[in-house]
């Protein structure tokens, strides 16, 4: 009996928009049919459990061959029947065709995941398919389908000794690639590399009269029983690291895994590794393969788990997770949000684990771990809620506390006089070493906060604990860093401050992008006699903005250090002195002629506040520009003679140099003129 007929779908231009949009794709043909082989090998020996199959299994292996141009999927599962050839090929089940393939018509994975069309996506490959098929049922008539990329098809009773499904697939010139040894050995690997089912391609091979050739025993190219579906207490620790080299032949060990095995209230297998990441959050990304029934589908698993938890690597299996016929595009759903937070508590629960029975173990990995618990911190609520408890601060003793210990550690000591408690921390041990000692000479604790997202997380802190405060240890003097009093009065008059400020200010190298000023401290004559201080706000923000595109206008504002003066140091009193006595002479006129015109401008400006701006007459104007404009001249004069005086007094450049090289901006011309000055001042 033979029979013609179109296949049960409206619209004739299925086969055109499956070619055409899904060809960015069309390599999955492979893993749906062998999908398919899989489905049909397990139900038959489903049927035989029950009772339903009463013949031999004998040996179940879906064997994939080449010949000529065409390509071979058969399997020895429960094959079909002429009835299930026309209701499972012939009838794409949905109503509304026409309306459903202009819906679709720009997303054809969409309408195949939607409407499990995964046999039809070999049609992105051939022009031609066969199906030769015979039922398991007793009696059963084999039959023989074939269709060439178009709606009509024809179905006969063909000959077939053996049950189950033989799939020919006639390979169109366009991808004969798809014929070729070591491309389809590349994609079984991919995404049958650890099917239920044993898959056979070709012969395994020996060497023999000086070349390799094929043996009589199949190449079985899968593991039917990955460590994932095995149950824990059958593994031992090389079983699971074994596993791992296995996924990631290159990567250092894990730190230690997670064996996933959920029954209800969904279906979930798996084993997830803690990777050793010190930096560079992306390039771990993406190293969690999904499987639906040992079948691969993607390592794109954002849908299916927490952000954060995309660094971790391993293995995820679920048939519960609902996806489309290409097996890449995850939808969400209940279920994926179920077993999201299932995996974060999981992920959890072991961290706490492992922190509780072996903290020594633990701190020892923590820098491996640092990255990974802080953006889960930074990223999921209840995560952060969690991760307070096993969360690590290390100070520059490289002691570990917990974020509650530390607290009660600096409580007392480090909380300033407004109650807010003060953390203070490094980003540099070697590049701050100076100000760090003072803070220990303080008696406080720093903090090292070396880390990509330490920076965010110090913002999260401030944000959760109340009345907490990270600053930097270069922030400022360690006195104002944590303020317990009322700082000391500078005894400097207002023309001393400004003459240091122009002498000091004068003397500053150009650095690309950067701007400094001059503060004064009376911080005791036995303290430093400079110090270099930054924004604990702007370079915050600059370092946030590294990493967030949205903030990327900080990175463009130019650093600002200020740099403070001690008055009680003798150097700086001697400068202020040497300046005074040598600059007398000529600034004497200037700074009496200064005084005047200021009095002359501070006068028009009293007299016009108190008119309307249409009240003053160009007279007026005239008269507080030219002011203006002398005043500015006398600056210049006093600016010009002050800055001769720092160029030709040593001492005003050594001191800020040596500021500049405690924080490592003196480089080039600058550091081999400070080297040059030192030798003198030396000798």
């Amino acid at each position: 009996m033979e029979t013609k007929g179109t296949i049960g779908v409206t619209s004739e231009n299925i086969f055109p928009v499956i070619k055409k949009f899904l060809y960015s794709d069309h390599e999955i043909f492979l893993r749906e049919l062998l999908s398919n082989a899989m489905d049909a090998t397990q139900k038959l020996k489903t049927l035989a459990s029950v009772g339903e199959f009463k013949g031999e299994l004998g040996d179940l292996t879906v064997r994939i061959k080449v010949d000529g141009n065409k390509l071979i999927i058969s399997d020895r599962g429960i094959g079909m029947t002429a009835e299930e050839i026309d209701r499972y090929i012939n009838q794409i089940a949905f109503s509304g065709a026409e309306e459903f393939m202009e819906k679709y018509k720009n997303d054809v994975a969409a309408m195949i995941g939607h409407f499990g069309l995964g046999f039809y996506s070999s049609f992105m490959v051939a022009g031609k398919v066969e199906i030769v098929t015979r039922s398991c049922r007793e009696g059963a008539v084999p039959m023989k389908w074939s269709c060439e990329g178009t709606p009509a098809f024809e179905l006969a009773e063909t000959e077939k000794a053996d049950r189950g499904t033989d799939i020919i697939l006639h390979i169109d010139d366009e991808n004969r690639e798809f014929l070729e040894k070591q491309r389809i050995t590349s994609l079984l690997t991919k995404y049958c590399r650890y099917l239920p089912v044993p898959i056979a391609f070709g012969k395994k091979q020996e060497w023999k009269d000086g070349k390799y050739v094929d043996t009589e025993e199949d190449l079985v190219i899968n593991e039917t029983l990955p460590a994932w579906v095995r149950k824990p207490g059958e593994l031992k620790e090389e079983d699971y690291l074994e596993f791992y080299r296995e996924l990631y032949p290159m990567s250092d060990e894990p730190l230690f895994w997670i064996h996933l095995n959920v029954d209800y209230p969904f279906h979930l297998t798996g084993i997830l590794y803690f990777p050793r990441i010190k930096n560079n959050l992306d390039i771990h990304r993406n190293k969690i393969q999904l499987y639906c029934n040992q079948v691969f589908v993607t390592d794109s698993v954002e849908g299916i788990v927490p952000e954060f938890l995309t660094l971790l690597h391993g293995v995820l299996d679920s048939p519960d997770i609902p996806l489309n016929v290409s097996r890449s595009y995850l939808q969400s759903d209940q279920n994926v949000k179920k077993i999201s937070t299932h995996i974060t508590k999981k992920v959890a629960d072991r961290l706490e684990e492992i922190f509780k029975s072996d903290r020594p173990q633990y701190e020892k990995k923590w820098d491996s771990l640092k990255l990974f618990i802080q953006y889960g911190m930074l990223s999921e609520e209840k995560f952060y809620d969690r991760a307070v408890k096993f969360a690590l601060l290390k100070d520059t003793d490289g002691t570990y506390f917990t974020l509650d210990e530390y607290r009660k550690l600096t409580g007392e000591n480090q909380t300033d006089r407004e109650g807010t408690l003060v953390y203070l921390y490094t980003t540099s041990m070697n590049d701050q070493y100076s100000y760090i000692q003072a803070a220990r000479d303080k008696g406080y604790s720093v903090l090292v906060m070396d880390g990509q997202l330490d920076v965010h997380l110090i913002g999260q802190l401030e944000q959760k604990q109340e009345k907490t405060r990270f600053v930097r240890v270069d922030g400022d003097t360690i006195d104002k860093l944590i303020r317990k009093a009322d700082s000391q009065t500078v005894q400097l008059t207002g023309e001393q401050q400004t003459a240091l400020q122009e002498i000091f200010r004068s003397q500053f190298p150009a650095i690309e992008k950067t701007e400094f000023n001059v503060a004064f401290e009376a911080q005791g004559a036995q303290a430093n006699p400079v110090m270099l201080t930054q924004s604990e706000y702007m370079r915050r923000m600059r370092d946030m903005s590294s990493m967030q595109p949205g903030m990327s206008f900080y990175g463009d504002i130019p650093d600002s250090y200020s740099l403070v003066l001690n008055t009680d140091h003798p150097l700086v009193k001697n400068v202020l002195a040497d300046e005074e006595k040598a600059c007398a002479e000529q600034l004497q006129p200037i700074l009496a002629d200064m005084k005047g015109w200021e009095a002359r401008q501070s006068d028009l400006r009293e007299t016009q506040n108190k008119k309307k701006p249409d009240e003053i007459t160009p007279a007026e104007k005239d008269d507080m520009t030219e002011t203006s404009k002398k005043l500015d001249e006398l600056r210049e004069q006093r600016n010009t003679i002050l800055s001769g005086y720092a160029t030709g007094n040593p001492v005003v450049g050594q001191l800020i140099d040596l500021a500049l090289l405690g924080n490592g901006l003196l480089k080039g011309e600058s550091l081999s003129r400070f080297i040059r000055r030192s030798v003198e001042l030396i000798q």
